[in-house]
């Protein structure tokens, strides 16, 4: 099962890279366990295990060190008996069939042999899931990130012992949380709990919340050396969903970011981190059968290419923002800076052209409207010809008009989209 491989990975890199040579139980025995369940606060709610399961009267908040000890002791012997199910290999089926259709995951008809190796790398595997919005959790096939969410456990332990309104059993919403905060241009080697907080204060309560795939990504991809890479995408609880494996292409969801930074810069670069990826929501991208440059679309995107929109551009800074978003998208996905140039180029001539002509201002205007609502090569064309035939700087236009008709028909709607933002901002400075 992928918790198991996952806890074999992390035991791995763990031994190597301080020293040991613990084996699973050994380290679920020494490191795990009393840094998980060995407290009145758990890090993570483990459905019908033998650490939640309670007598009569108990709870974990009142739980003394022998009765603690006593579900440990249980835990062992149960996994000793050479029975393995959902209750102490955690993402295997549950131990009834009936029960499959709500609680088990990934389930065969195939007999596999579930070593105790396997069960106890399954619990410190589950627990490097990343959660991110929308109840969705990832694991990283890559040894660095797996090392980067352990860091984050001690700090979990000491954040939930210090505050008591913390609640605890938050292990995967804080993965995710403190990945996002490892990887951003804020962290600090030195204090690396200066400027982290994953905590929303309501009514005196404190909460945390699970935080954007984009963030955590955004981040990874920045980090990371190797641009391509492997994840898990799944939910476990009350009822499994099982997305699967799914490539991430690092190089993809750091393009339309690194433009924007290149071209808007860096400090509204980091205030428009919270809009990528929000067109169609981290599920379903992942239909698309890899996490890319389309998965990070913008929402709202969609309309100024389908059906020619031309945007109107204010002040704010907000709107800015998302103006700019928009453009860094487009950018990305033509793949040509040479492009933005050019779609700058064009959008000039044709407000020139707009402004032009004192009696027939309103008929260039309305050459210029069909231009710009055109969202495909034909119709280019076609509301190209009226303004070629009595424009001044007709050498201009008929070199836009060649790009456009040599450029592919997918990149058509993007380029003439960007012409569209151009076109925009001229507007809003003559206002």
């Amino acid at each position: 099962m992928v918790t198991s491989v996952i806890g074999k990975i992390f035991l791995e890199a763990y031994n190597a890279k301080y020293g040991t040579s613990y084996s699973a139980e050994q380290f679920f025995l020494e490191i795990f366990y009393p840094l998980f369940f060995d407290s009145n606060k758990y890090l993570y709610w483990v459905q019908n295990s033998s650490f939640v399961q309670m007598k009569k009267g108990q709870n974990v908040e009142t739980l003394t060190n022998d009765e603690r000890k006593e579900k440990l002791n249980n835990f062992i012997e149960k996994i000793n008996s050479g029975v393995a199910d959902a209750s102490i290999a955690i993402g295997y089926p549950a131990s009834e069939e009936k029960e499959y259709a709500t609680t088990s995951g990934q389930v065969s008809n195939l007999s596999f042999p579930i070593s105790k190796e396997d069960i106890y790398c399954s619990w410190f595997g589950s627990a490097l899931g990343v959660g991110v919005q929308g109840g969705i959790s990832i694991f990283f096939y890559n040894v660095n990130i797996l090392l980067d969410v352990y860091e984050g456990w001690n700090l979990y332990r000491k954040a939930i012992d210090s505050i008591d309104k913390l609640p605890s059993n938050k292990i995967m919403t804080w993965n995710g949380q403190w990945l996002a905060h490892r990887y951003s241009r804020f962290f600090n080697e030195t204090d690396n709990m200066s400027g982290f907080n994953p905590y929303t204060i309501k009514n005196n309560e404190f909460s945390i919340d699970t935080i954007s795939w984009t963030r955590i990504l955004i981040g990874i991809a920045k980090k990371c050396s190797n641009k391509q890479m492997m994840g898990y995408v799944y939910s476990y609880g009350q009822t499994n969903t099982t997305i699967g494996f799914i490539p991430f292409d690092l190089s993809q969801i750091a393009s339309p970011v690194e433009l924007y930074q290149r071209f808007f810069g860096m400090d509204s670069g980091h205030k428009a981190e919270k809009l990528w990826g929000t067109a169609i929501g981290f599920a379903k991208a992942c239909q698309q059968g890899v996490i890319g440059l389309r998965a990070m679309e913008p929402k709202g995107l969609r309309d100024y290419i389908e059906k020619g929109k031309t945007p109107k551009l204010s002040d704010k800074e907000e709107q800015i923002i998302i103006f700019n978003v928009y453009q860094s998208w487009i950018m990305a996905m033509l793949n040509n800076q040479d492009l933005w140039d050019k779609a700058q180029e064009f959008a000039s001539e044709l407000y020139k052209y707009s402004l032009s002509g004192n009696r027939a201002k309103t008929v260039n205007m309305n050459k210029v409207k069909m231009v710009l609502e055109a969202n495909n090569k034909m119709n280019f064309m076609k509301s190209m010809v009226d303004i070629v035939g009595d424009v001044e700087g007709v050498d201009k236009m008929k070199e836009i008009a060649s790009v456009v008709n040599t450029m592919p028909a997918d990149n058509v709607p993007y380029f003439l989209t960007l012409v569209r933002f151009h076109y925009a901002i001229l507007i809003n400075n003559k206002n």
